[in-house]
């Protein structure tokens, strides 16, 4: 199962997010303002596989070493692949 989050880590949504995946053992793909999740100490505790969409990241300026070792930045096309090749996704908080 994938879980799509949008929303920044300081909301609501956000922090929720992150907890139903963590809840479930959902793997996370982080878009638009989700990305700065993806920053040193956002997905703290967080054990699933975590990837950040890398043009969001780029048109936040967020650059390589602003992101966590473990978290695979990804194109548009993998993220496609991604959610069509799990049996569930949800999304986008």
């Amino acid at each position: 199962m994938v879980i799509i989050i949008k929303s920044p880590p300081d909301s609501t949504d956000g922090k929720r997010a992150v907890k139903l995946a963590r809840d479930m053992a959902a793997d996370l793909v982080l878009i638009q303002n989700a990305v700065y999740f993806a920053q040193k100490d956002g997905l703290e505790g967080f054990c699933g596989k975590a990837y950040a969409l890398l043009e969001d990241c780029r048109l936040r300026g967020l650059m390589e070493n602003d992101i966590k070792k473990d978290i695979k930045m990804i194109d548009y096309s993998a993220f496609v692949d991604l959610i069509t090749g799990e049996d569930k996704t949800i999304g986008a908080f």
